[in-house]
C-alpha cells in the first residue's frame, strides 16, 4: 500500500477470486463458470455492426434489456436494475441500506465478499454460524433488525432455504432490506422473484455469469420493488451511470431471448451434478445436497488442501477454502460429462495412491 492510501482501509481484507489460468492447460472447476458457451444468437448479435458502435456510449438504462427481462420473470421493468455483475449490486446495497446506525447479518460461511462490503463501508455485521450440517436456520436472522443477505442456494454449501423460510424472515423485519442472492438458482433452486410484490423490503439479484454462459460479460440484474429500484439506480447515477458497455447490453439481450437453450444447459449441468455426486459418495466422500452448479464435498483419508494440490497436479483446478469449518472440504464446479469424468478418474487415482 502506498503512503497516500485513507486509513479507512488500512485493515481491508479483499475479496480473492479463484484462480485463472490464462495457458488453458486446465480443467476448470474452480470458478463456477458454464462449460456451455454462449448461445449462438448471442454470439451472432456481437457482429461487426456493433463492434462500430463503440464509438458511442451504451444506453445508461438499459430500456431494452430492461424490458425483456421484465417480461421474463413476469415484472415491470420499474422492478428491473441492471449491475456490471452481480457483485455491483451487492456493492450498491451495503452502500444504500447500510451505514453506522443500520447493520447487517449475513451467514458466516457464504460468499466472501459480503464481509469485505461490509469492511468497505464500515458497517456493523453479525455472521450468523450455519447448522451443523451446514445448513441456513432462518430463525436466526427473523427479527434481527439489520439488512439480511443470503445466498440462495448457498455458497459454498449450494445448500438452499425454502420460500417458507424467506417470508419470515421478510415478515420479521419489515424496516430492512432482505437481499436473497440467486446466483445459482437456476440449478434447481427456487427462486424468490414472485414474493417481489408481496414484500417491499424484498430484492432479488442474480448473475448471467452462471447459467446464461457469460461470466466475461459482466452483467447482473436485481429485481425489487420500484422504490428500492429507484435507490439503486440513484447510486448508479451517482457513480458510473455507464457501467454495462454496448455490446454486453445486446448479448443480455440476445440470452433472454434463446432462454430455452440456457434451460436445456442447466437440465445438462443438474444431471451431470447428480452422477458426479452419486460416483463420488461411491469413493467414500460426503457430499452436501447441491441445488448448485458446483458440489461441496470432504473424504475422511484427505483433506481439502491436500486433495486441492494433489488434483491440480493431475490437471485440474477446484476451489479450497482455508476457513477451520470447511477447511476439509473442496468445491467443485460442474463441467461437462466428459470433464468430470477425468474429474471422477483423477479423484479415485489419489485416493488409490493414499
Amino acid at each position: 500500500m502506498s503512503r497516500f492510501l485513507s486509513s479507512r482501509f488500512a485493515n481491508l481484507v479483499a475479496y480473492t477470486p479463484g484462480e485463472q489460468p490464462r495457458d488453458q492447460q486446465y480443467i476448470k472447476l474452480n470458478t463456477n463458470e458454464s462449460p456451455y458457451p454462449p448461445s449462438p444468437e448471442v454470439i451472432e448479435r456481437i457482429n461487426a455492426d456493433e463492434v462500430k458502435r463503440l464509438n458511442l456510449y451504451p444506453d445508461p438504462a438499459g430500456k431494452s434489456l430492461k424490458e425483456k427481462l421484465a417480461k421474463l420473470y413476469g415484472v415491470e421493468k420499474e422492478n428491473i436494475f441492471l449491475s456490471n455483475g452481480s457483485d455491483d449490486i451487492l456493492n450498491f446495497a451495503f452502500m444504500a441500506y447500510c451505514d453506522e446506525k443500520r447493520g447487517v447479518a449475513f451467514p458466516e460461511i457464504s460468499y466472501g465478499f459480503y464481509p469485505v462490503y461490509a469492511d468497505l463501508y464500515h458497517v456493523t455485521h453479525v455472521k450468523l454460524p450455519l447448522r451443523e450440517d451446514f445448513s441456513i436456520d432462518y430463525k436466526d436472522y427473523c427479527n434481527i433488525n439489520k439488512m439480511v443477505v443470503i445466498a440462495n442456494p448457498n455458497a459454498p454449501t449450494g445448500m438452499e432455504i425454502g420460500l417458507f423460510e424467506i417470508e419470515e424472515i421478510l415478515k420479521s423485519n419489515p424496516n430492512y432490506v432482505v437481499l436473497i442472492d440467486e446466483a445459482y438458482v437456476d440449478f434447481g433452486g427456487t427462486s424468490a422473484v414472485g414474493l417481489v410484490g408481496k414484500y417491499p423490503n424484498l430484492m432479488v439479484s442474480m448473475t448471467y455469469s452462471k447459467s446464461r454462459s457469460m461470466a466475461g460479460a459482466r452483467l447482473g440484474f436485481a429485481i425489487a420493488s420500484k422504490e428500492i429500484i429507484e435507490d439503486l439506480e440513484k447510486i448508479k447515477f451517482s457513480t458510473n451511470p455507464y457501467n454495462i458497455n454496448r455490446l454486453t447490453l445486446v448479448a443480455g439481450e440476445a440470452a433472454v431471448d434463446s432462454n430455452t437453450y440456457y434451460k436445456e444447459n442447466a437440465k445438462k449441468i443438474i444431471a451431470t451434478r447428480e452422477t458426479t455426486v452419486k460416483a463420488l459418495k461411491n469413493l467414500g466422500f460426503l457430499v452436501l445436497d447441491s441445488k448448485a452448479n458446483f458440489i461441496f464435498a470432504r473424504h475422511d483419508k484427505i483433506s481439502g488442501g491436500e486433495f486441492y494440490a494433489e488434483i491440480k497436479k493431475k490437471g485440474i483446478l477446484v476451489r479450497h477454502f482455508e476457513k477451520e469449518k470447511i477447511r476439509d472440504f473442496v468445491r467443485v464446479t460442474i463441467g461437462t460429462d466428459g470433464q468430470m469424468d477425468i474429474f471422477l478418474q483423477k479423484t479415485a487415482e489419489i485416493l488409490n495412491e493414499r
